[in-house]
């Protein structure tokens, strides 16, 4: 990964996006984007879509990434300052008490503590549960009448953590859920251009509001009216102690993007990404999905006439945990594989199952 790649992905992803609040990462996509698209426009939800002109009659193809993270939101102001907060997207309890977070304000944002009682005075019997999020509470470390003066209800929050490498190869972060996939559409309209353009337009879109349903993705479809579609996330990974791979299937960070197969997706689509990896010899993995994804494929293949949908996932250890682990390799094996995907679409494809 080049380094001013690197310093785009770490901003995406140090940039605050809780769902509904997305504009400040969306001005970064806007202006990196906005560097080789033809055209960048921004929808009422607030998704970006970055369209690259096609030079021939191929099929236009839009490839979604979420740009919106988990996080907190202010419900409550005590009169001695502490926050009372509830959960935006699935947030677990049990990875919150002594985490450091950062409000979001108006004015700037601030630095919290998520509070709870030290073991010592925890009752022996209720040391071993988990504390729900409406019982917790955020310390900024002010007086009462300050904090009532900066923090509003509403005021959102995000996990106060950073990017960094470690060990071989591999990163940590919160919100690789799914930045990861914006700077992937973003790098894969990138190769596109620099292959000279697709046959079809490509349309790069950076959505909102996944977390709590997809909102984004189905809006997004919809105003887009692409001809065929890819959807890119995170899968769980299943590489580390206690997954029960029997039902979780087995995806290991560093052996490749994961192809999904299953009635969300178009088998036509799908032999195709698999074809791309193949003729670019990158390793992949296939996971099996018998109903809807919990992605934006789920809404794109249900707009208007139905949108003939791909999806591409890469490994993720401990999603929605602040520490959110990926293989930086899998991401530029994904960029290869989504651009050879693109490159090879032409006029006469039939994304039709069976005919």
């Amino acid at each position: 990964m080049k380094t001013e790649d690197k310093e785009y992905l770490q901003s995406l992803l140090e940039t605050p996006s809780p769902t509904g609040w997305e504009v400040p990462v969306a001005t970064l996509v806007r202006e990196r984007m906005g560097e080789v698209a033809d055209e960048v426009q921004t929808n009422t939800m607030g998704s970006v879509h970055a369209k690259l002109a096609g030079k021939g009659e191929g099929p236009s193809l839009m490839l979604a990434a979420h740009m919106d993270e988990i996080g907190l939101m202010v419900t409550y102001i005590t009169p001695e300052g502490y926050l009372y907060v509830t959960s935006v997207g699935g947030v677990d309890a049990a990875i919150l008490p002594g985490l450091r977070v950062d409000v979001h304000t108006e004015s700037g944002t601030l630095r919290g503590v998520v509070g709870r009682k030290p073991i010592h005075l925890i009752k022996a019997d209720d040391r071993s549960k988990v504390t729900p999020i409406d019982e917790l509470v955020i310390d900024l470390g002010m007086p009462g009448e300050k904090v009532q003066e900066l923090v509003r209800v509403g005021d959102q929050i995000t996990f106060g953590v950073c990017f960094e490498e470690f060990g071989e190869g591999m990163a940590v972060s919160r919100a690789f859920d799914d930045k990861i996939g914006v700077y992937i559409a973003t790098r894969v309209m990138e190769e596109i251009a620099a292959a000279g353009g697709a046959s079809g337009d490509f349309i790069a879109a950076a959505t909102v509001q996944e977390e709590i349903g997809t909102r984004g993705g189905e809006t997004s479809a919809y105003g887009i009216a692409p001809d065929v579609a890819l959807a890119f996330d995170v899968t769980h990974a299943t590489d580390y102690p206690g997954i029960d791979k029997t039902k979780h299937g087995s995806f290991t960070c560093g052996q490749g993007p994961v192809i999904a197969r299953g009635p969300n997706i178009n088998p036509v689509v799908f032999s195709r990404l698999v074809a791309a990896a193949e003729a670019e010899g990158i390793s992949y993995q296939i996971e099996a999905e018998p109903g809807p994804t919990g992605t934006d494929a789920r809404a794109i293949q249900m707009q208007r006439g139905g949108i003939p949908c791909g999806l591409v996932s890469i490994p993720l250890r401990y999603m929605h945990t602040p520490n959110e682990v990926i293989c930086l390799q899998d991401a530029e094996d994904t960029i290869r594989l989504l651009t050879r995907f693109a490159l090879d679409l032409d006029e006469d494809v039939s994304f039709v199952p069976g005919v």
